[in-house]
Parts: structure tokens; C-alpha cells; sequence
């Protein structure tokens, strides 16, 4: 049988380590949260690829399209605004406000067929939809006969 010494420090280093991990589990946590309370946001974004063009549908509720700005860096097409909503509720015996303010900025690399020349955007109910549209190349045929003179 294989006796062994009790060593209660090593039980308390153990221990230690546990509780250590734990603090900085719930430090990692309470940084996330108060980093989150800075009132940024990231809004829901939808990419699509059609036969003419590139869709981008950006979901932007509450948003005024003057809070929106769009534009093209180095070949980037950058999406930015900041959202200010404050919401308020009068009642006779009941008062509620509730503001919600945030800043987002998405940025996409455009491929090189990109028309960067015509590119347009809408928003409607919410959603700001832009649309880069391709370069038109002529399309080669695969097969070209060449007639003899």
C-alpha cells in the first residue's frame, strides 16, 4: 500500500488557481459587458451576387438616412452612421424615456468588375439597400470561325 504525506499547501495552491481562473473568467465577462455599453452597434448586413450587379442590404431601423453616410475608400466601399433614437411615453401617472444612441462602421472590399462610377443606394422601411453594379465586358465566344478569303 502506498502511503501518502497530506500537504495541506498544495491543497490551497489548488484551490487558489481555481478561485484565480475563476476571477478572471468574471473579469473577461465584465469587460465584454461595459465594452457593449459604449452604445456601438453592428447591424445586420445581407450580400448577395446578381447576373448585373452586387447587392449589400444593410437593416437599419429607426435610422434617418441623413445619420447614414456611404462612400468608396481606396477601393473599399465603407458604410458608417450613428443611430439616436429616444423614445417617450406620457401618461397620466406614468412617465417613461428611453434613448438608445450608437455609432457602426462596415467596410467591403469591391472586386475588380465592380462600377464604382454608378453605384446607387435606397432605404426603405429600415433597410438601406445598395447596389454596385458590374462592369459590362463584351463576351467572348468560345468558338469563333475565322472565314478564308
Amino acid at each position: 500500500m502506498l502511503v501518502t504525506r497530506y500537504n495541506p499547501a498544495r491543497n490551497m495552491r489548488e484551490f487558489r488557481r481555481g478561485f484565480d481562473l475563476l476571477n478572471s473568467m468574471l473579469e473577461d465577462f465584465e469587460t465584454e459587458n461595459t465594452s457593449s455599453f459604449k452604445a456601438d452597434f453592428t447591424p445586420a448586413i445581407n450580400t448577395r451576387e446578381g447576373e448585373f450587379a452586387y447587392h449589400v442590404e444593410v437593416d437599419l431601423p429607426g435610422m434617418k438616412k441623413e445619420d447614414i453616410n456611404i462612400q468608396i475608400e481606396d477601393n473599399t466601399l465603407v458604410i458608417s452612421g450613428e443611430r439616436k433614437i429616444k423614445e417617450e411615453l406620457k401618461e397620466e401617472n406614468y412617465y417613461k424615456i428611453e434613448s438608445s444612441f450608437g455609432s457602426f462602421s462596415r467596410s467591403f472590399a469591391l472586386p475588380e468588375d465592380a462600377d464604382i462610377e454608378n453605384i446607387h443606394a435606397e432605404s426603405k422601411d429600415g433597410v438601406l439597400e445598395v447596389v454596385v453594379p458590374k462592369l459590362q465586358t463584351q463576351k467572348v465566344e468560345k468558338v469563333k470561325k475565322i472565314e478564308i478569303k
